[in-house]
């Protein structure tokens, strides 16, 4: 909002925006599509796991998404130069990530021997980066145990499944990750289980640690792509933006909660460290 008003966009004035929220119930999702398209709205700005549905409702309504980990492996875009169709956006290379987040989490858990991936499998992207945390727990010599979710009531019980084999774990963050974050951190922290996410906000929230692209970066990114399309630019002509500014977070409350020490030299390499 800040950012498209700075642009001269300001909501009620010269711009109206509708919001629609799915809760992380992707049965929503196809409903909203068609609402969206009802209104007749100049453009949606959504995220990359409601793309799909969206793109079945409409090839006409341009589609911006602020945040999709894999937009080319997922179908979203043809190719990040030339996306095509009638959706571009931002992305967040969570895939190409994964190995990177591993190797911090082994940094702060040495004897890290046996992983929990906790992954939304109804969302093809997050599939995709399983896949990477798989690649490189091979390389380290990690063994990896999957933890498949695909509504908010298999959180809870997914979490009795694996939180007393496990060293660690890894969660691969989608809307129903995210519509759930409180009770995901509460079971982390409960488990007294070393956690890494994808975005700070969950560290900001009680999380261990997060590594990634800066999540409001992008959502700004995203509004300069409004803006463009508001004026006459078509999203076929507009490449898929990638991350310039990443972060490593860490909450040493946390930390200490489970029992975790955070190697100073770890820390020092964070950009935000949260007391």
């Amino acid at each position: 909002m800040k950012r498209l008003r700075e642009l001269g966009w300001i909501d009620g004035r010269t711009i109206a925006i509708e919001y629609r929220w799915d809760y992380g119930r992707s049965e929503r999702d196809a409903e909203i599509a068609d609402e969206f398209v009802r209104l007749k709205a100049d453009v949606i700005v959504t995220v990359g796991s409601l793309v799909a549905p969206l793109k079945k409702a409409t090839s006409a309504i341009p589609i911006v998404f602020a945040l999709a980990n894999d937009p080319v492996g997922s179908g979203l875009v043809a190719s990040l130069s030339r996306p095509g169709g009638n959706v571009t956006g931002l992305s967040s290379q969570a895939p190409d990530l994964a190995g990177k987040r591993l190797e911090l989490l082994r940094e702060v858990v040495p004897r890290l021997h046996r992983l929990a991936i906790l992954v939304d499998v109804g969302y093809p992207a997050a599939v995709m980066e399983m896949e990477e945390v798989q690649a490189a727990a091979r390389k380290l010599g990690i063994e990896l145990t999957p933890v498949e979710i695909r509504r908010s009531e298999d959180i809870a019980p997914a979490f009795e499944t694996f939180k007393a084999q496990s060293d660690a774990l890894y969660v691969v963050v989608d809307t129903l990750i995210v519509a759930n974050r409180e009770r995901i951190i509460t079971l982390t922290r409960r488990a007294r289980l070393p956690t890494i996410f994808q975005q700070s906000d969950f560290v900001q929230a009680g999380g261990l640690m997060s590594y990634g692209p800066n999540i409001p970066d992008l959502f700004r990114r995203a509004a300069e792509l409004v803006d463009k399309i508001l004026r006459g630019a078509q999203p076929a002509d507009l490449p898929v933006e990638q991350p310039t500014k990443f972060e490593l977070v860490i909450k040493l409350a946390t930390a200490r909660a489970i029992g975790l020490a955070i190697p100073e030299s770890f820390l020092t390499r964070a950009d935000e460290v949260i007391e």
